[in-house]
């Protein structure tokens, strides 16, 4: 299954965009982004169907919570930067 990470500056950050996403009807599941993501293996990161990225970003803009960036995992399993 392809999915979108939405990366977060802190865990209070996740679990507040996680729990936005789920009262919008988005399936979200806080985890910890891949390190050729974050540089340093630190962060985390909230998960959410590819499929659903679009209501995803705009339900949490809503709600004053923006995405500041967002990766979509490859069939390779790499991640491509989506453009905001």
């Amino acid at each position: 299954m392809v999915y979108c990470l939405i990366l977060c500056r802190s865990l209070t950050y996740a679990q507040r965009t996680a729990k936005a996403l789920e009262r919008a009807g988005i399936s979200a599941y806080i985890t910890r982004p891949p390190r050729a993501i974050t540089g340093e293996g630190c962060g985390h990161a909230v998960r959410v169907p590819q499929r659903r990225l679009s209501d995803a970003l705009r339900a949490l803009a809503r709600v004053g919570l923006p995405a500041q960036r967002v990766f979509v995992s490859e069939s390779d399993g790499s991640y491509r930067e989506v453009a905001l």
